[in-house]
């Protein structure tokens, strides 16, 4: 991180964390951050789902819920980028304060509740896309949808022409009973209807799921999943637990994601990977260069991060490919795609 980074981080941190997160898009809407590009290199590219990434390192929905600044975060080093969640119509979200730094626990509670202009305004943006790079939309539904489960179907019948991926966002914990669909009945009937609109896209479609499902639950969203024909799944979103926190915002309402996050929703991961054949994208607590080769060994395609870009900038995400690529070298793999779940069981304990 330079000095630069260390200084803009510092500033930050002085506002309240909405407040913050506003301005760090602002900065990069104006051009700020990254310049180089993805990170690449033979070792780091790779396939998932047919879409080729010149490395695994991904960005989790939620920084860029708006599709505000694309071209700036395909200049940080991603292999690729997901905004959102989008909703048909345009919603407000959950009072504030909603956003929590838990700077003793490195980590993050949110309880936005699927805030966003709505899929109208992020197509929009999304139809002004750069021509390179890796863009994917998280699917949502509105609040107070009568029909939640073709929301999803909605937004992706109409942002679909221009994402090259999409995911259907079953897991957030901030929507009341948004989680129910995850139920194996309920998560069939709306697959199925993603999937018919998707007939006419054709871009991979991903599930994400939480990491506070049962081993039972696990295997039945697996079980799903795998007969809808999906592109593969996305593991995991936010949690509700909150155990060993130190934080004295430790108790607010929401999701909880960063460090704490990353030992569950890897081991939620690699018990996926025992369940079924599809491509998993592993998220939850990655803020090192180790932490992305362990998701990797527990049976990740590729990972995504957030949380830790709060704490570390986004110089992070070059660090982590790098450091990714050094790691691969040193255990002779000539490809990431080699490593892929090499410690599943171990890690699924």
């Amino acid at each position: 991180m330079s000095i630069v980074e260390k200084i803009g981080l510092h500033a930050l941190h002085r506002f309240d964390p909405e407040t913050a997160h506003g301005l760090s898009i602002k900065a990069l809407k104006l051009g700020l951050g990254g310049r180089g590009g993805p990170v690449s290199t033979p070792r780091l590219a790779t396939s998932i789902a047919g879409l080729n990434l010149p490395n695994p390192v991904g960005l989790a929905a939620g920084f860029d819920k708006n599709a505000q600044c694309l071209a700036a975060l395909g200049r940080s080093g991603f292999g690729f980028i997901e905004v959102g969640a989008a909703t048909p119509r345009p919603q407000p979200g959950n009072p504030k304060p909603r956003l929590f730094r838990l700077d003793r626990d490195a980590a993050v509670i949110n309880r936005f509740g699927f805030n966003n202009d709505g899929m109208h305004a992020i197509g929009n943006r999304l139809a002004l896309r750069p021509e390179r790079g890796i863009v994917g939309l998280n699917l949502g539904a509105n609040k107070d949808s009568e029909d939640r489960a073709g929301d999803f179907a909605q937004v992706l019948r109409h942002c679909g022409a221009d994402i090259d991926f999409a995911t259907v966002n079953v897991s957030s914990p901030n929507t009341e009973r948004l989680r129910d669909l995850q139920g194996k009945q309920a998560l069939a009937a709306l697959l199925e209807g993603v999937m018919a609109t998707n007939a006419d896209i054709g871009i991979p479609i991903f599930l994400k799921i939480s990491p506070d499902l049962k081993d039972a639950e696990l295997a039945d969203v697996a079980e799903v999943a795998t007969d809808a024909q999906l592109a593969g799944i996305i593991a995991t979103n936010t949690t509700l637990d909150r155990d060993g926190l130190k934080s004295a915002d430790a108790s607010e309402a929401g999701g909880l994601s960063g460090q704490p996050v990353f030992e569950k929703s890897t081991r939620v991961l690699a018990r996926l990977a025992g369940h079924t054949p599809l491509p998993l994208i592993g998220v939850g607590g990655v803020g090192s260069a180790e932490q992305a080769y362990t998701k990797i060994k527990a049976g990740a395609c590729a990972i995504q991060l957030y949380s830790a870009l709060v704490y570390s900038g986004l110089s992070l995400v070059g660090d982590i490919a790098q450091g990714l690529d050094t790691l691969l070298a040193r255990d002779g793999f000539a490809n990431v795609s080699e490593a892929i779940g090499i410690e599943r069981e171990a890690l699924a304990r």
